[in-house]
C-alpha cells in the first residue's frame, strides 16, 4: 500500500490545482471519517462532491494503482488513433485538495465494524462509506475462458495493458485475417462499448488491412444504438462486418484460447485476433462481503445509493442496481456527485432533495462520425430511478454526414471536460 499526502503531491507537481470550495455548516463531528473506494469516474467524482459539499470531513479515496485508464476513448487507442498515455489519468490534484490517496486494493468490507480491509492487511475505519469499484470479470462462466486465456483473447474491458495488447494483435493480423469478438449478455458495463470498438477496429482494418472480416458474436439479439451502428457500417465499411445475434448462434458452449476459437450451439467460430469480453458481476470485495446479497449486482436505495444490506455503505456506478441507468463512465460520474451531496446531508443531519439525474453516451462509428443517446432519470414512487418519459433521445436516423462530424466532436468535447473537471 502506499499513501500521497498533500505536501508530497505538491512537491511532485510543483504546482497546486485551487479549488472553489462551497460553504458548509460545521459538522456535528468535525472530523468524521468518509471511505471511498474507487479511482473511476464515479469514487473520483464523488470524493471531488465531497470535499467540496463537507470540506471538514476526512476524506480518503482508495484506488488500485497511481494512474486510472479510461475505458471511455480506448477504442480510440485500439485503433491506434491515440496514444495509451492520452487517456491516462493520475491523482494529484485530488491530493492537492486534502484528499488522502491510498494505492490499494480492498479485500472485504465489515459493515458491522464500519472498516474495510486491505489486501495488504491494512484496516481504514469509517463513518460512512462510497463504494464504486466499478466491475470484475466472471472468468468461470464459460468453459475455457480463465485469467490465464486473456493473453491469447484479451478482453480489454478494464483499459491499461489489455488494450494495448489487443491494439498491437489487430495490428499484426494477417492479410485478408478475422477479427472475432463475443460479447456477453446484459448486464455489462458501456452497453454500447462493443460496438464501438467493432466500428473503430473496422476503421483501422479498411486502411491497413482492407480484405480482413470482423465477426461479432452476441449474447443477445438487440443491442445499444444498433440502427445508427449499423447504417453507420453500412455507410463506412460495407461488407467487413457481420452480426450474428444470439437467435443464431444460442449461447456459448466454450472457448478454445490455444485454437482462437468460440463454439457456440450451432456453430465455431474461428479468428485470426479474438477479442472476448466475458460475462461480469460487481467488484469481488463487495460480494464477499454480502453486499449483492447472494447475487452478482448489489441492490440499493436509488435516491440515496445506500446499500440495502449495509446502513451507512453507499454503493454506485457499474456495480450497483441502479434502475433504468445503464453502467456508464458518464452515468458513474453523475450519481458520484448526487451521493456525495447526499452523504453530506446526512453527515449534517439536513434534509436531501431527490435530484434528476443525466445520462449521455456518446460513440465513435470513425474518428469524425459519431452518434449518440441521451437519457433523464428520476426516482419514481417506488424508489425505483427510472427513465422520464419523453426526455432525452438519441440522434437522428437520417442525419447528414457534417451532423456526424459534429457528434464526433462533441464526443471529444465532452471527454476533454469530464476528464478535466474530475482528474484536472
Amino acid at each position: 500500500m502506499k499513501r500521497f499526502n498533500r505536501r508530497e503531491v505538491l512537491t511532485i507537481a510543483g504546482s497546486a490545482m485551487s479549488a472553489s470550495l462551497i460553504a458548509a455548516p460545521a459538522l456535528a463531528n468535525a472530523r468524521a471519517r468518509v471511505l471511498v473506494v474507487g479511482g473511476g469516474f464515479g469514487g473520483v467524482a464523488a470524493a471531488r462532491g465531497l470535499r467540496e459539499a463537507a470540506p471538514d470531513i476526512h476524506l480518503t479515496l482508495v484506488v488500485d494503482a497511481e494512474t486510472f485508464t479510461t475505458c471511455p476513448f480506448s477504442n480510440l487507442v485500439i485503433a491506434g488513433e491515440k496514444p495509451l498515455a492520452e487517456i491516462t489519468f493520475g491523482y494529484g490534484a485530488l491530493a492537492a485538495l486534502g484528499i488522502e490517496i491510498v494505492i490499494g486494493r480492498v479485500a472485504e468490507v465489515f459493515p458491522d465494524k464500519k472498516t474495510a480491509r486491505l489486501e495488504d492487511g491494512t484496516e481504514i475505519g469509517f463513518d460512512r462509506a462510497i463504494m464504486s469499484p466499478g466491475i470484475d470479470l466472471n472468468f468461470t462462466a464459460v468453459p475455457g475462458y480463465d485469467e490465464t486465456a486473456v493473453e491469447r483473447m484479451p478482453h480489454a474491458w478494464k483499459a491499461g495493458a489489455q488494450t494495448a495488447l489487443l491494439r498491437d494483435q489487430i495490428a499484426a493480423m494477417p492479410e485478408g485475417g478475422t477479427f472475432l469478438m463475443s460479447v456477453p449478455n446484459n448486464p455489462y458495463r458501456c452497453p454500447p462499448g462493443p460496438y464501438e470498438r467493432v466500428s473503430l477496429v473496422a476503421h483501422f482494418l479498411s486502411r491497413h488491412n482492407p480484405t480482413a472480416k470482423i465477426l461479432i458474436v452476441d449474447g443477445k439479439d438487440s443491442f445499444s444504438k444498433q440502427s445508427l451502428f449499423m447504417a453507420g457500417w453500412d455507410r463506412l465499411y460495407p461488407g467487413m462486418i457481420t452480426h450474428i445475434p444470439f437467435a443464431e448462434n444460442a449461447g456459448l458452449n466454450g472457448v478454445s484460447p490455444k485454437t482462437l476459437e468460440i463454439e457456440t450451439a450451432f456453430e465455431t467460430f474461428k479468428g485470426d485476433v479474438v477479442n472476448f469480453i466475458p460475462p461480469q458481476s460487481a467488484a469481488g470485495f463487495l460480494l464477499r462481503s454480502g453486499l449483492a446479497g447472494g447475487g452478482e449486482w448489489c441492490p440499493i436505495n436509488q435516491a440515496t445509493f445506500e446499500s440495502t444490506f449495509a446502513a451507512g455503505i453507499h454503493i454506485l456506478g457499474d456495480s450497483a442496481i441502479v434502475g433504468d441507468m445503464p453502467k456508464s463512465g458518464f452515468s458513474a460520474s453523475v450519481q458520484g456527485r448526487v451521493c456525495a451531496r447526499v452523504v453530506a446531508a446526512l453527515l449534517h443531519e439536513e434534509y436531501y432533495e431527490k435530484g434528476v439525474l443525466l445520462n449521455t453516451c456518446y460513440s465513435l462509428v470513425a474518428p469524425d462520425y459519431g452518434i449518440s443517446v441521451a437519457g433523464v432519470y428520476r426516482v419514481n414512487d417506488d424508489g425505483q430511478l427510472k427513465a422520464v418519459d419523453g426526455a432525452g433521445g438519441k440522434s437522428p436516423e437520417d442525419a447528414s454526414d457534417d451532423f456526424r462530424h459534429k457528434e464526433a466532436d462533441y464526443a471529444k468535447g465532452w471527454y476533454a471536460n469530464l476528464t478535466q473537471s474530475l482528474f484536472g
